[in-house]
């Protein structure tokens, strides 16, 4: 079973996000509901068997267990795993309708994304009883600001803008590539 399978027998269908089709592939739409009431949409998706795509802050935040002094109860928008066959990637995407928060906050919220992944990951290892699972897939960080503000398609960057160890893509608009976020890295 695919690591992308397991994950689909994992994840509950109201934290998922199907995909639709586009003119020439798939795409998502990643909705942030009202009151934020904004949306980003991302063509070229890979075929349905290859890819989840997770809200990850529909994950309960463990503000019960944690105190959160670090940022460690906060997780960014959506997580997107993908295994094309010849690329394993994990996209981690928080949204901004506008110049939205500091990056410190938007670090600790795309730390929190790849947190959840981690818990994923072992669950997979433990009770799918599948040692590899989500191993060798890189991260990929992506900050989305303006989205309300810039409705053009936005393609990536010859000379991409990267903040904070994570390397985190900061882009603007609300329409992109699956391939140019997963592409872009120092």
């Amino acid at each position: 079973m695919s690591d992308i399978a397991i994950l689909k027998e994992m994840i509950k269908e109201s934290a998922r996000v199907s995909l639709k089709n586009g003119k020439a592939k798939k795409q998502v739409i990643l909705n942030e509901p009202w009151p934020a009431d904004y949306s980003v949409t991302i063509d070229g998706m890979p075929d349905d068997d290859q890819v989840v795509v997770i809200k990850a802050d529909a994950f309960t935040s463990p503000q019960a267990v944690f105190i959160g002094s670090k940022g460690e109860c906060k997780r960014a928008d959506f997580v997107i795993i993908a295994d094309t066959g010849k690329k394993k990637v994990i996209l981690c995407i928080e949204m901004k309708a506008g110049k939205g928060e500091t990056e410190t906050d938007i670090i600790k919220q795309l730390k929190g994304a790849k947190c959840f992944v981690a818990y994923c990951q072992e669950i997979g290892k433990l009770f799918w009883n599948k040692e590899n699972f989500l191993k060798d897939y890189e991260y990929r960080f992506v900050s989305i600001k303006n989205i309300k503000l810039n409705k053009k398609l936005t393609r990536s960057n010859p000379t991409p803008h990267f903040f904070s160890e994570l390397e985190i893509l900061k882009r603007s608009g609300s329409s992109f590539q699956f391939n140019d976020l997963i592409q872009c890295k120092r």
